[in-house]
């Protein structure tokens, strides 16, 4: 299903903000630069790679201390450098529109809680965003969100007992999932059972389609409600359409309408990442 520009309606006066929100992170990736095992911060430029490998006389036999393999390696850690960038953009959206749409304060749309690691040290972990029933004042709003949570904790939740108690959900927002990165997913299933602990249900929030079949199955067995990119489906299926249905904007429509801009920058940073 296809949003075309024809049908393309809602609220414009957040486009620039949302749009520099969405972009900040993801510009941010053409300064990336490799590390090469050096440690610090600020990575390491053509003529420092050179001088290390040139150095190394094996790497220095065999030739990798060509322009090109730093180019391939600035160009490979730069496109993992694009994807979280993108996620931190998504998640920097999404979480002021749930300010704007529900008329959250910063401190209500987020979620932190901590753990636990050491007899004189706890740790404080956050997740991208929060919507509790009791904090919604429009009436309007606040029944259309009651009324979507009540649908989702029949799906998630097994016993009418525990589904009385939910006061709201929280979100994780990702790009997508393609990774089977064992130690993030057990992150996760931890983050659900303090969500459920403190009364909230854990919503996985995707801009894209782009999840494992086997973490999604994962994820719904840890009783995750999975949102995912697509633009048909329901507000419990679609990050798409809840946000349209449930918190009443297009956040599609947003992502199309700026279309243009969003890739005119991430060109820019492909070319400067490809490049030595």
């Amino acid at each position: 299903m296809a949003i075309s520009n024809e049908t393309i309606t809602g609220d414009t006066s957040k486009d620039e903000a949302y749009f520099e929100l969405f972009t900040a992170p993801l510009i941010a990736c053409a300064r990336y630069k490799p590390k090469f095992g050096q440690g610090g911060t600020t990575g390491v430029d053509l003529e420092q790679f050179q001088r290390l490998y040139g150095e190394d006389s094996f790497y220095s036999w065999v030739g990798l201390d060509s322009p090109l393999m730093y180019a391939a390696h600035k160009a490979a850690g730069g496109m993992t450098s694009i994807y979280r960038q993108l996620g931190i953009g998504g998640e920097r959206v999404f979480n002021k529109l749930l300010q704007d749409t529900l008329n959250l304060s910063p401190k209500q749309a987020a979620w932190t809680y901590t753990l636990p690691v050491s007899d004189k040290k706890d740790r404080t972990l956050y997740l991208d965003g929060r919507i509790e029933i009791e904090d919604i004042q429009d009436g309007v709003a606040k029944a259309r969100v009651k009324g979507w949570i009540d649908e989702i904790a029949a799906q998630v939740l097994p016993s009418d007992e525990a589904r009385s108690l939910i006061k709201g959900v929280v979100f994780e927002v990702r790009q997508g999932y393609k990774s089977k990165d064992s130690k993030r997913q057990n992150a996760d299933i931890s983050n659900a059972s303090s969500a459920y602990v403190n009364l909230y249900i854990p919503a996985l929030f995707l801009l894209s389609t782009q999840i494992d079949g086997d973490v999604a199955l994962r994820y719904r067995q840890a009783r995750w409600l999975l949102l995912t990119g697509s633009l048909g489906g329901s507000a419990t299926t679609s990050s798409y359409v809840f946000c349209r249905e449930v918190l009443g904007y297009d956040l599609a429509a947003f992502y199309l309408r700026n279309s243009a801009r969003i890739k005119e920058n991430l060109e820019q940073v492909l070319q400067t990442l490809l490049s030595a």
